[in-house]
């Protein structure tokens, strides 16, 4: 036994068990002692709103995050309204369920311009972060793996979303650090350090070698290369005492029965994290 061999953090992010209905995903986690859920938007607009806060209220959850926020480089000025507008419901969807927080996937460039892509990103957070503050709701930037820049996030590095969030310093904005997309920067340990309370989320599933698909090629916790507890005590020193998501994108754990895949993750996350 460690000093982390507990599930009393473990969240299971919807997106790990993908088949899932958010009725299934809630009772499952009931089932296996899991004390958090991070759901997803197309998982709750699925449910309905006023039923999904009943079935994580009854089932005595916490809802660690809502997935996901951003998206917000557009090639038109009423698109790029459009997508702050949609953030605005999603902040009001995160308040309902009391989830702790936003994840902000930040969206591609939607041309060659990234620097703009990445200057549209800010001025839509900006101004976002007064609708969150009034609704008690925090936004996470999550920054991407770089060989997702050109068509899920232009922030791909910690450094570049703590950039951002010390420029807003609102406390409603931080980061969310995801030991998929970060494990292999060689300043990791010296940008957790920096990201010191303005950690709102932490993520973890494993990298694969070979990785099978550059989307759907997530690995379950200790069947790739990342040692997450340097990173967990990075974090913690950082002051992060939230909730740990595993969130992982893979056809192969997609297929095996739902239950099965919490068993696996619940034995993983004490063993490796």
């Amino acid at each position: 036994m460690t000093q982390f061999a507990d599930i009393s953090r473990l969240s299971l992010n919807q997106a790990t068990t993908q088949r899932w209905s958010l009725r299934e995903a809630v009772e499952g986690c009931a089932r296996a002692g899991i004390p958090a859920i991070g759901i997803w938007r197309d998982k709750l607009e699925a449910a309905g709103l006023d039923a999904a806060v009943r079935l994580v209220r009854d089932a005595g959850l916490r809802v660690s995050s809502l997935c996901r926020g951003g998206m917000f480089p557009a090639a038109t000025a009423a698109e790029r309204q459009a997508r702050i507008d949609d953030n605005r419901r999603a902040i009001e969807h995160a308040a309902a369920l009391g989830a702790d927080v936003l994840v902000l996937v930040c969206g591609p460039a939607p041309g060659k311009e990234i620097q703009a892509a990445r200057a549209m990103v800010a001025d839509a957070v900006e101004q976002l972060i007064p609708f969150a503050a009034e609704r008690g709701v925090r936004m996470g930037i999550e920054p991407l793996h770089p060989m997702y820049a050109g068509d899920r996030s232009v922030i791909t590095t910690l450094a570049e979303a703590l950039d951002e969030v010390e420029r807003f310093g609102s406390p409603h904005v931080g980061v969310v650090i995801d030991t998929y997309h970060v494990w292999w920067d060689p300043y990791l340990f010296a940008q957790i350090g920096r990201a010191a309370g303005h950690i709102l989320g932490f993520h973890v599933c494993d990298w694969l070698v070979p990785t099978p698909h550059m989307l759907l090629g997530r690995g379950m916790i200790g069947d790739g290369v990342i040692e997450f507890r340097p990173i967990r005590a990075a974090v913690e020193a950082a002051g992060y005492r939230g909730p740990i998501e595993v969130e992982i994108f893979n056809q192969a754990i997609w297929d095996m029965p739902g239950d099965v895949v919490l068993a696996l993750m619940r034995e993983r996350f004490v063993e490796y994290v």
